[in-house]
């Protein structure tokens, strides 16, 4: 086997039973990009970014990851729908099949570190088929120095071969593609998908499991970022909720847009780049990601204008889900290391489209794990004929399909450590008032980030408070920069009936989904439900 680049001279490929016709130790963005390039795996931009399809699959396959059910994980995984169990039996015959797939082929070897935190961290080794995959395995996740190269010791593993696909009939997959998390060996395989983020992900479940399960540390879905003053905010928000946005501000540091840990000494970023959808993006909309979009970013199967390289980010004929992926440092005011203290405010993001919800409200730790553990937005109407109504949205924790444990062990996490470092927690809402979707509008952003700023400068502190009549959450009466009638939501409805109708609606909803949590929910939790009248249950 030749072997070219900076290799750790503590644990070699042969340690790990890999052999390949040639490998490719820790190259740089640059000869990434050369040998993505000579392979044919992608084009250059003329804004510097190399442009990569990931084929078939356009996003991740949840229903084609699995975990290994074994001793360690048999009791602790919760399993069903998201965690699918797989035999420790058949996890071996495919990393065989792996290995012997790989001799004859070029290898690109990525050691990385996953979390930014020295003593939280797992050590990486990557071993892709494709350039520009090891690439975006560069771009994210941490980036140990050449010294630290040279005496990598890798604990966990990843084996990444897009165009090895497995036989389900013998290999005990779904289809042809899979992704398979071992946790006793520390190794995840994934194949048939050219999918990137299935890495990223994978690496986060694994985080999700040993941080809080093995360390006592909260693994969170969210993004986070830090003031002038060293205040740490964390945000969470699934899809659509405003989350990218409202914690991209030039006046605070980035510390990491995705996944991060909550340890003793603070908040820490457990990736070293970031994964942003670029579908319809302009520099107006989205100016930290468009000018981090340049050379050692990748651009996942977006399409030029024709005849140019000018990326077309409005078109979606391979799929919606566009992505780049870049190193954190090409954002200008991203924090490093991506380390912060402990959050004074937790930002819980959702945009109601029933109407219901107040812009802004203060949690109890009750309610904080509740609505933590619920996980709610609710997408407008859809365009199928009869669907006229929003659509209720619940994620546990607002990242369920990451979870390999049950989510009352994360809100636990959540509720021990508000009250230990006495965090605000707020339920914002930044979809509709004066009405459902269709008959309301929908928050305006300046009304948001106003009150996002109001509370990240203690300016919510001495307020007036009510206490919602359904939800019991703590409705401030006065905000700076927002109007008075816009912070209780029902004096925002022409008719109050109809919210009083629709507030019952949306709680009833909360309660059917929390309905197969309760089992393993505590009292305190079980107290942050809303309150459902008689008549309507």
């Amino acid at each position: 086997m030749q072997e070219f680049g900076l290799k750790s001279e503590k644990r070699s490929l042969a340690d790990m039973n890999i052999t390949a016709a040639k490998a490719y130790w820790n190259l740089c963005p640059a000869e990434l990009v050369e040998h993505a390039l000579a392979n044919g795996e992608g084009l250059l931009a003329d804004n510097g970014a190399i442009m990569c399809d990931t084929g078939q699959f356009t996003g991740r396959s949840p229903k084609d990851r699995f975990i290994v059910k074994d001793e360690l994980t048999e009791s602790t995984v919760w399993w069903g729908d998201i965690n699918i169990p797989f035999s420790p039996e058949q996890f071996d015959a495919l990393h065989r099949k792996m290995l012997d797939y790989l001799k004859d082929k070029t290898i690109y070897v990525r050691d990385a570190y996953a979390g930014a935190h020295a003593d939280y961290r797992l050590n990486l080794r990557v071993i892709n088929t494709k350039a520009w995959q090891n690439l975006f395995c560069y771009n994210m996740f941490l980036r140990p120095n050449r010294e630290e190269l040279a005496q990598f010791e890798p604990n966990f593993t990843i084996i990444c071969i897009p165009e090895f696909e497995a036989d389900p009939a013998v290999d005990g997959t779904r289809q042809k593609n899979f992704a398979i998390l071992n946790l006793s060996k520390r190794m995840i395989l994934i194949g048939g998908t050219g999918y990137a983020g299935e890495m990223k992900k994978g690496i986060f479940s694994v985080l999700n499991y040993m941080l809080p399960h093995e360390r006592g540390i909260l693994s969170m879905h969210c993004s986070a970022n830090m003031g002038e003053a060293g205040d740490t905010a964390v945000f969470f928000g699934l899809s659509g909720t405003g989350k990218t946005t409202l914690s991209a501000d030039p006046n605070r540091k980035l510390i990491g847009d995705d996944e991060h840990g909550w340890a003793p000494d603070g908040v820490f970023n457990f990736e070293g780049g970031c994964y942003a959808k670029v579908i319809n993006i302009t520099r107006e909309s989205e100016p930290q990601i468009w000018d981090a979009i340049k050379f050692g970013a990748i651009l996942e199967n977006v399409r030029c204008f024709e005849g140019t390289r000018t990326p077309d980010y409005t078109n979606k004929s391979v799929t919606e889900n566009t992505r780049t992926a870049y190193p954190i440092y090409h954002i200008e005011n991203a924090l490093e290391p991506s380390i912060g203290g402990h959050p004074k405010n937790i930002f819980f993001l959702t945009a109601d489209a029933f109407g219901v919800l107040p812009p802004i409200s203060k949690l109890t730790p009750g309610q904080a794990m509740y609505h933590f553990i619920s996980g709610y937005t609710a997408k407008v109407a859809g365009t199928e004929v009869g669907i006229t109504e929003p659509q209720a949205t619940f994620s546990a924790c607002f990242g369920a399909a990451f979870l390999p444990l049950h989510p009352t062990k994360y809100a636990e996490l959540l509720g021990e450590n508000m009250r230990k470092h006495q965090v605000n927690v707020w339920l914002v809402n930044t979809g509709w008032t004066g009405g459902p979707y269709g008959v309301g509008s929908r928050m305006k952003l300046a009304y948001t980030r106003a009150m996002l700023s109001a509370a990240l400068e203690g300016k919510l502190e001495n307020v007036e408070y009510k206490t919602h009549p359904v939800f019991g959450v703590a409705v401030p009466q006065s905000c700076p920069g927002v109007p008075a009638e816009v912070l209780n939501p029902r004096d925002t409805w022409s008719d109050k009936e109809a919210y009083d109708a629709q507030a019952q609606k949306l709680a009833q909803l909360f309660i059917q989904n929390f309905a197969k949590y309760e089992e393993f929910a505590n009292d305190e939790i079980m107290s942050g439900a809303p309150v459902v009248e008689a008549a309507s249950k």
